[in-house]
């Protein structure tokens, strides 16, 4: 249980990292700069599960420790995955709402248009 919750630890200490660094970034107007910025409460929250699963693994007898160990990196990852998989449905109706360089008009664009 020792390495399993070092590494738990480990990994919260780079999500934590990681979710400062966006959080700490000005603000920019692409569009990768706004989902990059709302996924940096996931990721403090993700590193916030890993330190508890850390830390009861490393205090905690076996069992115990375990099983809290479990559900917390399963949270971890599931409250990720559901942060990236919001962040690129933001990203693709952004996308799709806003023709890249016709400003909606096809009579006047250049480009093709789709």
């Amino acid at each position: 249980m020792l390495i399993a919750g070092v590494l738990c630890l480990a990994a919260a200490a780079v999500a934590a990292a990681l979710g400062a660094w966006t959080l700490w970034r000005p603000r920019g107007t692409a569009l990768a700069d706004q989902v990059r910025r709302a996924m940096a409460p996931t990721q403090l929250a993700a590193a916030l599960m890993l330190t508890v699963g850390g830390v009861v693994a490393l205090t905690a007898g076996s069992r115990p420790g375990l099983l809290v160990l479990i559900v917390c990196v399963l949270g971890a990852v599931g409250t990720v995955a559901a942060g990236s998989w919001r962040g690129a449905r933001f990203a693709l109706e952004r996308s799709s709402a806003q023709p890249a360089g016709c400003a909606g008009s096809c009579a006047a664009c250049t480009l093709s248009c789709h």
